[in-house]
C-alpha cells in the first residue's frame, strides 16, 4: 500500500481553498456606478453641511456687485465684467476653496484610509466629491446673476448658457481645489491655499480686466475661471460672438481634464501614504 506525502495532500487543498476565496470576493465596482454612489453619499454630507456657506457665497457675491455699483456704469463692458465675475465668483468659493479644505482634512485626519478600502476607483472618489460640491453652486450662481442682472440692466436673454458655465468652470476650479487639498502637507496649508485661490478669482474676474496693469492682466489668463467669466460676458450683447465663447468654454472644459487627472494623481498618492 502506498504512502501519499503530506505535501501531494497539501498542494491542491491550498489551491482550491485559494480557488474558492477567490470566488467569494466580490468584484471591483465599475467606474459609473462608483461614481454615481459617492456622489450621492457627497451630495447627502454637503447639503447639511455646506448650506450656510453657499448662502454666505451668494451674499459675498452680491455685496461684491452692490460695491461696484457706485464706481461702474450700467449697461456696459464693465458692468457685463462685474455680474459675469460674481457670479462665477460662487463656483470659486464651493469648488475651490471648500473642496481644498474638505480634502486637506480628510487627509489630516486619516479619512483616505476610509476610501482606500473600498473597492472603487480613485478617479471615481476624487470626481464624485468635485461634482457634488460644484452642484451646490448652481442655484446661488443663477441668483447672482439674476439679481445682477437687474442691478446693471443688462439682458437676461442668455442667462442659459449658465448651463455649461457652471459644470466646466467648476470642474476646472474642483480638480484645482481637490489638488490642493490632497497636495498640501497639513490641513491648515491646504485651507491657506483654497483661500488665497478664491481670493485670486475674486481680484481677477470681478475687476474689470481693461483696467488692471499689463502684468495683472497676464497673470489673469493663467486662472481657469476668468474663461467661464469672459465666455458669460460675452453674451450680455446684443450680438454675441459666440465662437469666442465656444472657445473660452472649451478652455475650461480641458483645464478640467487636466485639473481633475492631477487631483486623482493626488489622490493615489496621498491614499499609498
Amino acid at each position: 500500500m502506498s504512502v501519499v506525502s503530506a505535501e501531494a495532500v497539501r498542494g491542491p487543498v491550498i489551491e482550491d481553498a485559494a480557488l474558492a476565496d477567490d470566488d467569494t470576493l466580490a468584484p471591483r465596482a465599475r467606474f459609473l456606478p462608483s461614481l454615481a454612489a459617492v456622489y450621492r453619499a457627497q451630495l447627502s454630507r454637503a447639503r447639511v453641511a455646506r448650506i450656510p456657506l453657499l448662502f454666505v457665497a451668494t451674499f459675498q457675491s452680491i455685496g461684491i456687485m452692490i460695491l461696484m455699483r457706485g464706481v461702474v456704469d450700467q449697461g456696459g463692458r464693465e458692468a457685463q465684467a462685474v455680474v459675469a465675475g460674481s457670479a462665477v465668483l460662487v463656483v470659486a468659493f464651493v469648488a475651490l476653496n471648500l473642496l481644498a479644505q474638505y480634502f486637506g482634512q480628510l487627509r489630516a485626519a486619516g479619512g483616505l484610509d476610509h476610501y482606500a478600502t473600498l473597492p472603487v476607483p480613485p478617479a471615481s472618489v476624487v470626481l464624485g466629491a468635485a461634482g457634488a460640491y460644484a452642484s451646490f453652486t448652481v442655484p446661488g450662481t443663477v441668483v447672482t446673476a439674476v439679481v445682477g442682472c437687474a442691478m446693471f440692466d443688462l439682458p437676461l436673454t442668455h442667462l442659459w448658457v449658465l448651463g455649461a458655465v457652471i459644470p466646466l468652470a467648476g470642474a476646472a476650479l474642483s480638480g484645482l481645489g481637490a489638488a490642493l487639498g490632497l497636495l498640501a502637507p497639513r490641513a491648515e496649508l491646504a485651507t491657506l491655499l483654497g483661500q488665497l485661490g478664491m481670493s485670486a478669482a475674486l481680484l481677477l474676474g470681478v475687476l474689470p480686466a481693461d483696467r488692471m496693469p499689463e502684468v495683472v492682466q497676464y497673470a489673469r489668463d493663467l486662472l481657469p475661471s476668468t474663461y467661464g467669466v469672459e465666455a458669460f460676458a460675452r453674451t450680455f450683447g446684443s450680438h454675441p460672438d459666440w465662437p469666442a465663447v465656444l472657445l473660452d468654454l472649451g478652455v475650461c472644459a480641458g483645464v478640467g481634464v487636466a485639473s481633475l487627472a492631477v487631483a486623482t494623481w493626488a489622490y493615489r498618492r496621498a491614499a499609498v501614504r
